[in-house]
């Protein structure tokens, strides 16, 4: 690609942008680098991840990590840039998170893309639309925005005359991840053109190959099993499958930035590697606690910012979009309303960077549908510090993995939770003795307030929000949380109309 200014003038002329589309920034021309080149984006996101699973947090001796999976190619990301450890997605359901990483907006400030098949309102600016506008080459391959398609005439989804908001499809199969599609999308961007990638894996959402983890050389004896599942041999093997999901996904992610190696493109690309929401297990995957919501994020941008630094302060994943866009010289639309991260990647700091980001928001409303009576959804929201997780249940009367009831066949009683091994373990042996904690902390009713001393209990079972030694902390929390609700135009609690279920 050429360094010179007017070069890319002339592109963006080409472009029918005209020169205004040069945006000046502290970066220079587009957030350019030293060399007067735009970035590129890279944004690699994978299906139902959750932090710690990957390699680089035992290195670490990140609690809850093991040696069993064996990501090389997010360590790289990592080391070669920044490693986050307290990243959260918005919502643990995979398309509120993704609009939530699109539009850099909370789900609650979202209307129906609150919902996972809901729509994702034309109103919002979406990130790969404004890189696109300032001539940037744009596209996706594997699971995109949303993998429900939509017919609402107002919503940019993956119908015949609608576009993902993530960009133009690359995708050559449909359900799958191929890096030749990836190949396919560079080979056809403009000369001396930026490109804004989105690189979704499927791999680690269920179905999952059954043994196919310990076929491949696992020791399920190795795994580090969470403390809100049992611990037997089903337990480990399913999370063997899914460790291998998620190695696969490593491995794709790894052959991109080998392409761009080879295209002398990669010094120059941000790449942002993470996954959408927490692991498909009980009590992961659509809840609110830590193995739900707190997800791998590593971002690598050569030496435009100081690497191998570990950062914990505390990131939304919808920052992604306002960063990029800042990034990369642009003004961020005013839709936007979650903050930048770039101060933190250009500080050259680590550890604790910026004081107020000791904490994060997350929330969850309707997921999966005929779940329960009525097929109505089960509205969460929570805020996370670095000592709790407190929890508010809006409609504690309802089921929060679903009801006990089978609705649809290929779901069972429970409908939240994905079909797997070790759902049905749980269900199966719900009688025998020690089992019933399981049971009741995957499938039982909770009560309004749950609030959880990170400290004592970091596996998140143990409630004390009744514990009186705890009541001055819970109110605290409780106020936290509903200032910020009350603050962003939360419709849940500021009593107003709201497309929520």
């Amino acid at each position: 690609m050429t360094n010179s200014i007017a070069t890319r003038r002339d592109f963006l002329k080409k472009a029918g942008l005209g020169t205004a589309a040069l945006i000046m920034h502290p970066f220079g021309v587009f957030g350019a680098n030293k060399n007067g080149n735009p970035p590129n984006i890279l944004f690699a996101i994978c299906d139902d991840w959750s932090w710690p699973h990957a390699s680089i947090a035992r290195k670490l001796g990140i609690p809850g990590s093991d040696p069993v999976v064996q990501t090389p190619t997010f360590d790289r990301i990592a080391t070669e840039g920044v490693l986050f450890t307290n990243a959260y997605c918005c919502a643990p359901s995979c398309s509120p998170s993704r609009s939530a990483i699109l539009t850099g907006r909370y789900i609650w400030q979202l209307e129906t893309a609150a919902n996972l098949r809901g729509d994702l309102p034309t109103k919002f600016d979406v990130y790969p639309e404004v890189l696109e506008k300032a001539g940037y080459h744009v596209g996706f391959i594997g699971k995109g925005w949303s993998p429900i398609p939509s017919t609402h005439p107002d919503t940019p989804n993956l119908g015949v005359d609608k576009r993902n908001p993530a960009g133009t499809d690359y995708n050559s199969r449909k359900w799958s991840l191929r890096t030749s599609d990836f190949e396919r999308f560079l080979n056809e961007r403009g000369k001396d053109q930026p490109f804004c990638f989105w690189f979704g894996g499927w791999d680690s959402h269920r179905p999952y190959k059954l043994d196919s983890g310990i076929n491949s050389g696992m020791n399920p004896a190795d795994v580090a099993v969470p403390t809100s599942l049992p611990d037997n041999m089903t337990v480990r093997k399913d999370i063997c499958d899914y460790y291998y999901e998620v190695q696969r996904f490593d491995s794709d992610v790894g052959k991109a930035l080998s392409m761009l190696e080879e295209q002398g493109e990669l010094e120059n690309t941000i790449v942002i590697m993470c996954g959408d929401n927490g692991m498909p297990f009980p009590r992961c995957k659509v809840e609110l606690y830590d193995l739900g919501t707190n997800i791998p994020l590593a971002i690598r941008w050569g030496k435009n910012i100081k690497d191998g630094r570990t950062v914990t302060d505390f990131v939304n994943l919808a920052e992604m979009a306002p960063t990029i866009i800042e990034a990369t010289g642009q003004n961020i639309p005013t839709t936007m309303t979650v903050n930048s991260l770039m101060n933190v990647l250009q500080s050259g700091k680590e550890g604790q960077v910026v004081p107020d980001r000791d904490k994060v928001f997350t929330a969850r409303e309707y997921h999966d549908y005929e779940c329960r009576e009525g097929d109505v959804g089960y509205p969460i929201r929570a805020v996370r510090t670095a000592e709790f997780l407190y929890i508010r249940n809006f409609e504690p009367d309802r089921w929060p993995a679903g009801d006990p009831v089978e609705y649809r066949k290929e779901r069972g009683k429970y409908g939240e939770v994905d079909p797997c091994p070790t759902k049905q373990y749980i269900e199966d042996h719900r009688d025998d003795p020690g089992m019933e904690k399981y049971f009741d902390l995957s499938f039982s009713k909770r009560p309004a307030e749950e609030l959880y001393d990170l400290s004592k209990d970091p596996g998140q079972v143990v409630n004390v929000a009744n514990v009186d030694e705890y009541a001055e902390r819970k109110k605290a929390l409780a106020a936290m949380l509903m200032d910020e609700l009350r603050a962003t135009g939360d419709p849940r609690v500021l009593g107003e109309s709201h497309y929520f279920k």
